[in-house]
């Protein structure tokens, strides 16, 4: 007669309703995204930016109704690519942080910071390979940052962003950078004012707004 074991279907569910509970208070959930947020902004191995958003991946089996997880898993994945040399290597990043940013977007459509970091991964792309995918992406990654301005125009990263793609784009024509370094100077005066009522809003930015002020002067 067959025997069947039930304890690997027991660990399988307590395992799944560890993780569903882990986070289930709201004090508890803040926390532990503040915590991997530093971590993340603070990241600066490839190692680093993996345990974090290792992290926030974890977080968003838990909690399937909030986009930050998936934000920030992003934004880890944006700044690996970003640092990232090899071009597969720097896809496959994006691909992740495209796929993030996809479940952000079910959650939260017209979150105006999941918008805006959708056009930084299509920016960063761009960068593998500016004379073959500058033509399909800069105007998707323009047309994001301009739908997240107009979702908030308070938002300080849609400007900046939006600057720098205006910046990379004039000097690879060799154009004027005088509409990019205005944009610049709105995102600053943006990242004076900005205000917002969410506890794990995005924070980061400024240092690349005031770079790349530094490079209009």
């Amino acid at each position: 007669m067959k025997t069947f074991n039930i304890l690997p279907v027991l660990l399988a569910a307590l395992i799944f309703a560890l993780a569903s509970s882990a986070f289930a208070d709201d004090g508890k959930y803040e926390a532990a995204m503040k915590k991997n947020i530093q971590a993340v902004y603070q990241a600066k191995s490839m190692d680093e930016y993996q345990q974090a958003v290792n992290a926030f991946d974890r977080i968003a089996l838990a909690e399937k109704t909030k986009w930050e997880p998936h934000y920030y898993s992003a934004f880890g994945c944006i700044m690996m690519a970003a640092q990232e040399k090899d071009a597969a290597k720097k896809d496959a990043y994006l691909d992740q942080a495209v796929t993030a940013i996809g479940k952000a977007k079910a959650i939260a459509a017209q979150e105006s910071e999941v918008i805006a970091l959708e056009g930084f991964a299509h920016m960063i792309r761009v960068t593998v390979d500016p004379a073959s995918r500058g033509a399909q992406l800069s105007p998707l990654a323009m047309q994001a940052f301009g739908k997240a301005s107009a979702l908030n125009p308070e938002n300080p990263r849609a400007l900046v962003l939006s600057a720098q793609m205006q910046f990379g784009t004039a000097q690879f024509f060799g154009s004027s950078t005088t509409e990019a370094c205005a944009v610049v100077t709105r995102s600053l005066e943006k990242f004076n004012t900005y205000k917002s009522d969410n506890p794990l809003a995005p924070q980061w930015g400024r240092s690349m707004a005031e770079k790349l002020k530094a490079q209009c002067q």
